[in-house]
């Protein structure tokens, strides 16, 4: 009899563990279940987007710790403001990480100091502006050369006085005007007022020089001419590409006699936006082609 009842007790204690054994993994299945449940939902919640500058439609993903580094240098910018810039690669030094203009014989053109042309790219539809409106040996792309020839002659009306003095340049000439500079003036100085070759609007053949006839262009920001420019020259298709104040965007001084023919409408938004052609660009221009 009590031999009988080791062995019940020792099938008991067996049975218990068993028992135990078979709750426990049970108990840890419905675990592994629950927390993988869990991570579902989780997963599923949408995340908070810390990520302010993705709101922009000419945000880029690739550019995300060059926002952040920019902001953390100039936290008096507004989100636009940063993310246009370094778009514009304006967190990097001129001249670096430059890149071939696209657009290529189109209002919509951008060259500067990060986007240059080609040596030969020479602009189609060129013609010679007249006399009477310029210098002798001027040319410009025939819509913008059709447009400054119509607003000078309607200034003329309203008794202006303007004259063309510059416009398309090869990049051989911009070459050895550039070199001139630097032989004068040193790199850094040159840097602020004439481009490098390749670098240069005037290549564009969509760029002209003005100013009061028979008048230095340093003094056009002094007369009635470069008032009535910048009222009405954006009827005309043309924007001041250089303004003043905005240096640290252009990466130029102000030159109050250097035009840019972009289209009319295309100038009454960008005249309207008080943006720069470069601001306007990356976030219109740029996104939209992208």
């Amino acid at each position: 009899m009590k031999k009988i009842i080791i062995i019940l007790s020792s099938i008991i204690v067996i049975i218990f563990i068993i028992l135990m054994i078979f709750l426990f993994n049970t108990d840890s299945k419905d675990k592994d279940i629950k927390e993988t449940k869990d991570k579902e939902i989780i997963d599923k919640v949408p995340k908070e987007d810390n990520n302010e500058f993705s709101k922009l439609s000419y945000y880029r993903e690739e550019n995300l710790d060059r926002y952040k580094a920019y902001q953390s240098n100039n936290s008096d910018l507004s989100i636009e403001d940063i993310v246009t810039r370094v778009n514009l690669n304006l967190d990097k030094e001129t001249y670096t990480d430059t890149i071939p203009s696209t657009n290529l014989n189109t209002n919509y053109l951008l060259v500067n100091k990060f986007n240059y042309l080609d040596s030969s790219y020479i602009p189609n539809n060129l013609e010679l502006l007249d006399n009477s409106y310029a210098k002798s040996g001027i040319y410009l792309v025939k819509e913008a050369k059709d447009n400054i020839e119509r607003l000078i002659s309607d200034a003329k009306e309203d008794g202006m006085n303007i004259r063309v003095i510059s416009a398309y340049r090869s990049y051989t000439y911009q070459e050895n005007l550039y070199n001139n500079y630097v032989k004068n003036d040193g790199v850094e100085n040159a840097d602020t007022y004439s481009a490098r070759p390749g670098y240069s609007e005037h290549q564009t053949g969509l760029v002209v020089d003005v100013t009061k006839a028979y008048d230095n262009f340093n003094n056009f920001e002094n007369t009635d001419e470069y008032n009535w420019m910048l009222e009405n020259a954006s009827n005309y298709g043309f924007i001041l590409r250089y303004p003043k104040d905005k240096e640290n965007i252009t990466t130029y001084s102000f030159e109050a006699w250097h035009y840019r023919y972009v289209g009319v409408e295309l100038a009454k938004k960008i005249k309207a936006s008080n943006l720069t052609f470069d601001e306007y660009y990356a976030r219109y221009i740029e996104s939209e082609n992208n």
